[in-house]
């Protein structure tokens, strides 16, 4: 072969591999999964629902949201956990998948700090307490009142044992001082259904189950469980103004398995943060009751650790028992 054609033939060899080298690099080349571990419907489902669009106008391919419900948020979870951890395979978790069921499962799939990285903290979502109008009560401290004047006649639904409904509830009661009975239920919805009729009196849920029945006349919100009020429902006080050190902040985020590559979870962060703050985004979140955050994955991954100790900490001193994931 003369020189001159094996010059070329090397330079296309050597430009085909550098093209090869860049189609390799350029994320994403193909579509993403976006793990949903609840039911649609939900405010998990409708945080992806809401990302996916501008997730795909910002980097080129489809996000496809999937359902995969089951084991309160273990199924899908594990699947990601399991996933090779190229980007292609997101999950969006919540505080309770990632820093509650460590402590209240046996034999758990995953750890919910462990075996994930940490990409984006989206927001946290307003969490209520609500109870039902025909309680004789207007703010915490009434309510705390007719409690302790009607011990064990109060009762209050959750969506299943170990639940945030169920945590919140049953922290209340120990830091009050009250007594009150669990209804738990097979889900938020039918908990939300018989707190609106009456068979049950009280329930802390996310105001995107809760507001819309507040607005009907249907509940009354007494307080918001976070730590400090709420931009968005400034003047209704926190649980904490009558129960000092009473907290519940309700996070969901994006992560995907362990080990990540940084740069992958750089590029995930900024586009995801930026569709954070999209008018249309904050507009939408606002509206049912949830304040979107920006944070790098290292100060995610901070909250996500703390919260995982904090929580372990509070279920064994409530005494919540365990059962097999």
């Amino acid at each position: 072969m003369p020189q001159i054609t094996r010059r070329a033939a090397l330079a296309t060899t050597l430009v085909l591999a550098a093209q090869a080298a860049g189609a390799q690099e350029r994320y994403p080349s193909r579509p993403v999964s976006i793990i949903v571990p609840w039911a649609a419907g939900g405010t998990t489902d409708i945080l992806a629902r809401v990302l996916a669009e501008p997730l795909r106008r910002a980097m080129g391919q489809p996000f496809v949201v999937e359902n995969r419900s089951g084991a309160s948020g273990n199924i899908g979870s594990n699947a990601v956990a399991r996933a090779r951890p190229d980007g292609y395979a997101l999950l969006f978790g919540s505080m309770s998948t990632h820093a509650m069921n460590d402590a209240l499962f046996n034999n758990m799939p995953f750890n919910g700090v462990e075996d994930f990285t940490p990409i984006a903290l989206l927001a946290f979502v307003l969490n209520t307490m609500v109870i039902h109008p025909s309680v004789p009560a207007n703010s915490v401290a009434e309510f705390i009142a007719y409690c302790k004047a009607n011990p064990g006649k109060v009762a209050y639904a959750s969506a299943g044992p170990g639940s945030t409904n169920h945590l919140c509830a049953a922290m209340f009661a120990r830091m009050a001082g009250i007594e009150m009975v669990h209804v738990p239920y097979r889900g938020g919805a039918p908990a939300v259904q018989d707190t609106v009729a009456g068979q049950t009196q009280l329930l802390f849920s996310a105001g995107t189950q809760t507001l819309s029945h507040v607005r009907d006349g249907r509940l009354k919100l007494l307080a918001v469980t976070e730590g400090r009020r709420s931009s968005l429902l400034p003047d209704v006080p926190t649980v904490a103004e009558t129960v000092p050190g009473y907290e519940m902040a309700v996070w969901y985020g994006v992560l995907g398995p362990k080990g990540m590559p940084q740069d992958l979870v750089a590029q995930l962060n900024t586009e995801i943060n930026k569709a954070m703050l999209l008018p249309e985004v904050k507009d939408r979140m606002a509206a049912i009751g949830v304040e979107v955050v920006n944070e790098t994955p290292v100060a995610f991954a901070t909250t996500l650790r703390a919260d995982a100790e904090k929580w372990s900490r509070a279920i064994r001193e409530l005494g919540i028992g365990m059962t097999d994931a």
